[in-house]
This record gives structure tokens, C-alpha cells and sequence, in this order.
């Protein structure tokens, strides 16, 4: 990991992924979540606050240890039980069936297989659990598409690996999941090559 994404990624990821409208996003992703969780992607637990009192245990998982310090200011505060782990998701040591809902905040446009992740998600989660996400990606305006496609390289490289161009319906519905339930927006004051978001919940086929 280079110094860029353990030092100086963290720190502009926090600042940007702080600002109001996104934590009202976060507030209503997670607003029905309970049971056993787990969290792909945790980053420097922007997420933790919203969490429930009908989540009993939280198990969160992010491969950067540049989040830390942030995240452990978070963790300090939580009043949920947690479990933090320096994992990346395309491979998780939990057994199947094991979580009532897996969380993902804006963490598979930047996981390198994310099939993969997505196979080790339906695999975790336990009959009738639910997959709540909300992710950036591929606009359904071909103009703001081409965009996204030309910026794409620029993206990885300043964002950690971040793709501005993945078809986030297409890759759930693709690795065995049954969609439930998805809006689809541009975020407001965001640039739409990079604004287009998809906010839903999916279950196992």
C-alpha cells in the first residue's frame, strides 16, 4: 500500500464523505437494519452513528489501516458491540450463513474483484437475510456515461481504486441476488459523472 492511499486518501475520503447529505443517505440506508451485521468497507466508520438499537452486534471489516484513527474515534463512542478487521471482502473468515444483514456504503465501485465480494456476501448471510447498499456508479444517460468512461482512469488513481463506471444493479443481480427493492439518483451539488447513485436492498436467490 503506498503512502498516498494509507496516509493521504484517508484523510480527503473523510472530508468529502462527511458532508450533510450524505449522512441523511446513510441514515436512511441503515435504518432498518438489525440482528447480526456485518460491513463491507467500513472507512473511517461514517456509518457507525446511524446503526440502530436493533443491531445486537456489529462485525466491520475495511483493508486500509490509514482509516484507523479515524475510525477508532467512532468505535470508541459506539454503544453497539463491534468487531473490527483488517480484511478486504473478497474473502471473509466467517462461516456460512452467519450475518442477518451485510452493509455496503459506497465500497464496491473501489474492491478490485467485486464478484468475488459479492459471492462471499450471499454466502454469509443467513436464509432470508438482506443485502443494504448504496453505491456510485454507471449513470443510465449514455452522455454522462461516456464521461464517466473517459474519467474512469483519472479516478482510480486520485480515488483508492475507486471506479466511477460500475454497473451496480448489473453486478448484484449477476452474482445470485434478487433485488427487493432500488432507487436510483443523482446526488444534489454533485457532479453527475460522479453522482449517480444506487440506494437498495437485495436478497438471496
Amino acid at each position: 500500500m503506498g503512502f498516498y492511499s494509507r496516509y493521504i486518501f484517508p484523510s480527503v475520503m473523510h472530508k468529502v464523505m462527511s458532508r450533510e447529505q450524505i449522512s441523511r443517505i446513510r441514515a436512511a440506508t441503515l435504518a432498518n437494519v438489525s440482528g447480526q451485521v456485518c460491513e463491507i468497507g467500513f472507512g473511517t466508520g461514517l456509518n457507525l452513528p446511524h446503526y440502530p438499537p436493533s443491531v445486537e452486534r456489529l462485525t466491520v471489516i475495511d483493508p486500509n489501516p490509514g482509516m484507523d484513527r479515524r475510525a477508532l474515534r467512532q468505535l470508541e463512542r459506539s454503544t453497539i458491540p463491534v468487531e473490527k478487521l483488517q480484511l478486504n471482502g473478497e474473502s471473509l473468515p466467517f462461516e456460512n450463513g452467519s450475518f442477518d444483514f451485510v452493509v455496503s456504503t459506497w465500497t464496491l465501485c473501489s474492491i478490485p474483484n467485486v464478484a468475488s465480494a459479492l459471492n462471499e456476501v450471499r454466502r454469509v448471510l443467513k436464509p432470508g437475510g438482506r443485502f443494504v447498499f448504496v453505491e456510485h456508479g454507471l449513470a443510465d444517460d449514455p452522455k454522462v456515461q461516456r464521461w464517466q468512461h473517459r474519467l474512469n482512469p483519472l479516478q482510480k488513481f486520485f480515488g483508492g481504486g475507486c471506479h466511477l463506471n460500475r454497473d451496480i444493479r448489473a453486478l448484484v443481480e449477476g452474482q445470485g441476488f434478487r433485488i427487493a427493492h432500488l432507487d436510483t439518483f443523482y446526488m444534489e451539488r454533485e457532479p453527475k459523472f460522479s453522482g449517480y447513485q444506487y440506494k437498495g436492498v437485495a436478497t438471496v436467490i
